[in-house]
């Protein structure tokens, strides 16, 4: 596969002299991508979120190549925002995302997924982690990265947790050994600091998932039919908080503010575990929002679009 860089850099948030010095990166980053477009001569582009596809859009719109952004999150970022105007169409995870755009440009196709998290199941996944069946499992995640906060949260009430459910954590690769030495000797603990082929297995053996509500709840979390205990990230530009209270209206989740997360994280999570019915409705709920089709209506809107 042909790979090529581009360089660019954000501009929000960022301190004056260094968000002017990205801006300019991003008009020269034009230039180059046209010159790959011209070299490459695609049919059609595909974007996705983030300040480095606003060149790649703007780019297609010059050299008259049809383009799809595609946005994962219920609400787009100024990447996005900005770019719309010049994709031909925008394909999004569900419906209240279209609101952002001109009536007719945007294309419910919902979030796309490994064909993994549609063919896991809790005995296997169980087993793949040498789990207690007949136990309650909980999995614990913060994104790639991990997230501290719900790493420090569950340290510190590591001992109650432990006492009423199995707990897969992954905490991210900075956390990993402090993490790991805290685990020591609590045997139904089971400690990761990233997980890729083994994700879906990690999420399918749960009953219940603390997460961040970063894009991929929307996706990952509906396909395997878990529900969740949502832990929005704060300093996310509200995208985290959107795509919580979307799964949270809908009866899949509920929310633990970031702030509130230390004193509130085990008598919810004591609370849903305790409740079978709230549980399963939660997990019939989460199910119901899954589109294992996402992929393929993604590529079906592309073709539609090539030259």
């Amino acid at each position: 596969m042909d790979f090529r860089v581009i360089d660019v850099g954000g501009v929000r948030s960022m301190d004056l002299r260094v968000a002017l010095r990205n801006g300019l990166k991003l008009f020269s980053a034009i230039r180059r991508v046209r010159a790959v477009i011209r070299e490459f001569q695609p049919d059609a582009i595909l974007a996705t979120g983030g300040y480095v596809s606003a060149p790649v859009v703007w780019a297609s719109a010059l050299e008259k190549i049809p383009s799809v952004i595609y946005l994962p999150d219920l609400a787009p970022g100024w990447a996005i925002r900005f770019s719309a105007r010049w994709a031909t169409r925008i394909a999004v995870s569900f419906e209240p995302a279209t609101r952002f755009f001109p009536r007719g440009k945007a294309t419910v196709t919902g979030y796309p997924v490994r064909v993994e998290f549609l063919k896991t199941d809790r005995v296997r996944a169980r087993a793949f982690f040498n789990l207690d069946p007949r136990a309650p499992v909980i999995t614990i995640l913060g994104g790639s990265r991990g997230a501290h906060a719900i790493n420090q949260a569950v340290a510190q009430h590591l001992p109650e947790l432990a006492r009423v459910t199995q707990i897969i954590w992954i905490t991210g690769l900075d956390d990993e050994m402090a993490m790991k030495e805290k685990t020591q000797g609590f045997e139904r603990v089971r400690v990761f600091g990233y997980l890729n082929a083994e994700l879906p297995h990690a999420l399918a053996a749960a009953d219940l998932v603390i997460a961040r509500a970063g894009a991929s709840v929307l996706g990952e979390l509906p396909a395997v039919g878990v529900p969740a205990i949502l832990v929005p990230y704060p300093y996310a530009g509200g995208h985290q908080e959107l795509n919580a209270r979307f799964l949270i209206e809908r009866g899949a989740a509920v929310k633990i503010d970031n702030a509130d997360l230390e004193r509130e994280i085990v008598s919810t999570t004591r609370k849903l575990l305790g409740d079978a019915a709230q549980l399963e409705n939660m997990q019939k709920q989460m199910r119901a929002l899954a589109r294992p089709d996402a992929a393929a209506q993604i590529a079906d809107l592309i073709r539609a679009i090539a030259v």
